[in-house]
């Protein structure tokens, strides 16, 4: 079956994207889920898979985006998280495909994106890592927020989310920086069961990544149907931030 189609539809956290796509090229590829999650696995033993655990960083949200058409795929995984070291909140692209137009899968320095413009602003100069008060500047637009002076920053950092999660998530400019222009979105998931990379859980051990490299090689959105419970919430990673 051939032509134009549009649908939208909101599954398990998962908005499945067909705006105006041919739907021909659902079973017409000869790409292989297996090589897809060798790419996946490749990026975890480089320790350049995304871990929502990781030691360095915060936990405070994420979200995932597919593309694909009928030669080419790519999968972005947002891990937005606060690093003290850093010092700032950090939205971290983590960009694999067989199409990417720079750089190699994983991330680069230039995926590394810093959302707070006044950080030395709101962090106390005596006590790091405590909120200093006032107004936080996220891409240029300042934000009050319902926090007070002395809380820990990783708390007061995680209420923006509710409000203001579109602004610290990556807009279309900077999740299109290493992907080509007109590869089509297919899958959204604000949501989903990620591996525990610590626990030596490789990506094609999970049930999330083994759909979704299925859906990624054959086009076929149906695939993506889990049965394990969403675990991306920070709260379900505590050990995050601990080093």
């Amino acid at each position: 079956m051939t032509g134009l189609t549009t649908a939208y539809c909101l599954r398990r956290g998962a908005t499945v994207i067909l705006r105006g796509v041919s739907t021909a090229w659902l079973h017409c590829t000869t790409m292989r889920s297996v090589e897809i999650l060798d790419q996946f696995d490749t990026a975890a033993a480089d320790f350049k898979f995304p871990d929502l655990d990781h030691g360095y960083y915060y936990a405070v949200d994420a979200r995932l985006h597919a593309y694909r058409d009928a030669q080419r795929w790519a999968l972005i995984v947002e891990v937005l998280g606060y690093s003290p070291r850093a010092g700032n909140l950090t939205d971290v692209l983590h960009v694999f495909g067989n199409c990417l137009t720079e750089g190699e899968s994983g991330y680069t320095s230039e995926d590394f994106l810093d959302r707070i413009d006044n950080w030395d602003e709101i962090e106390d100069v005596d006590e790091p890592e405590i909120y200093d008060g006032g107004p936080i500047v996220v891409r240029g637009r300042r934000i009050t927020v319902a926090a007070e002076r002395g809380e820990e920053l990783v708390d007061v950092l995680r209420r923006l989310v509710p409000d203001h999660r579109e602004l610290l998530l990556a807009d279309e400019v900077e999740l299109r920086r290493r992907i080509p222009a007109d590869i089509p979105e297919i899958i959204r998931l604000d949501q989903w069961h990620h591996p525990y990379l610590l626990q030596d859980t490789l990506p094609s051990q999970s049930e999330t990544f083994r759909q979704l490299a299925d859906v990624l090689a054959t086009g076929d959105v149906e695939r993506y149907a889990p049965d394990m419970q969403p675990n991306t919430h920070w709260s379900n990673w505590p050990e995050s931030g601990s080093l």
